[in-house]
């Protein structure tokens, strides 16, 4: 089983699947396609259509077999390993995760527009600018608010839905903006977001992202360098 990734520095999509296997135990071989823009005649773009219709990261192939979108990706891995159960385990807590990740997949705009993922920068003072600046970012992290704090007083365990499944995967790049930016939170939600922060997964992302070293100025038009 091989998953397609972009740099770890900033795919957030590419984070989702490839953080779900690792804390789940899904043995893969990790292939890099690294950025280098998104121009139809580039690099990445070139390699990532000899593999998929989409040209984007991530992209699962399993015996000849090739998903892509990370949500595709993910759900083809809940059926094809049921034993590590990757949706929680009743049918309700299945449906509203469900609803979580599609509310993810689909939405938060102005979260991922104006805090793209940048794990290895310190951005807070751009991310109190943006606070200030834009309602719709505020609107987006209360979403979230909304959205996570009467399942974490619900649960028995320390992740949304007790234990570590897609839904946690899908919020790890949301966790990551939400460091990054320093945006502001309540408590039992910035609870969460370090407990998501400190999965062995994440942080083996984050020490990874961290040794790449590549800065890539059309991913950041607010720093002109490191």
């Amino acid at each position: 089983m091989k998953l397609y990734i972009g740099n770890k520095n900033y795919s957030s999509w590419s984070m989702r699947p490839w953080v779900l296997m690792r804390q789940s135990g899904i043995s893969f071989e990790e292939l890099t396609l690294r950025f280098d823009s998104f121009a139809p005649d580039s690099s990445f773009k070139l390699q990532a259509l000899a593999l998929a219709p989409t040209g984007k990261v991530p992209l699962l192939v399993d015996e000849g077999l090739i998903i892509w979108d990370s949500l595709a990706i993910c759900e083809y891995l809940a059926e094809r390993f049921p034993d590590k159960h990757l949706w929680p385990q009743t049918v309700a807590q299945r449906a509203r995760a469900r609803s979580l990740v599609a509310q993810m997949h689909s939405g938060f705009g102005a979260l991922r527009s104006f805090c793209p993922m940048n794990i290895e920068a310190q951005l807070q003072e751009s991310g109190a600018r943006l606070w200030a600046e834009h309602a719709d970012l505020r609107s987006d992290v209360q979403q979230l608010e909304e959205l996570w704090t009467p399942l974490l007083s619900a649960a028995s365990g320390p992740m949304l839905f007790d234990q570590f499944s897609i839904a946690d995967a899908f919020f790890a790049p949301v966790c990551m903006r939400i460091n990054s930016y320093g945006l502001p939170t309540s408590a039992p939600v910035r609870a969460y977001v370090q407990r998501v922060t400190q999965l062995p997964a994440t942080q083996e992302w984050i020490q990874a992202a961290l040794a790449e070293q590549d800065f890539l100025q059309f991913e950041e038009p607010y720093r002109q360098q490191r």
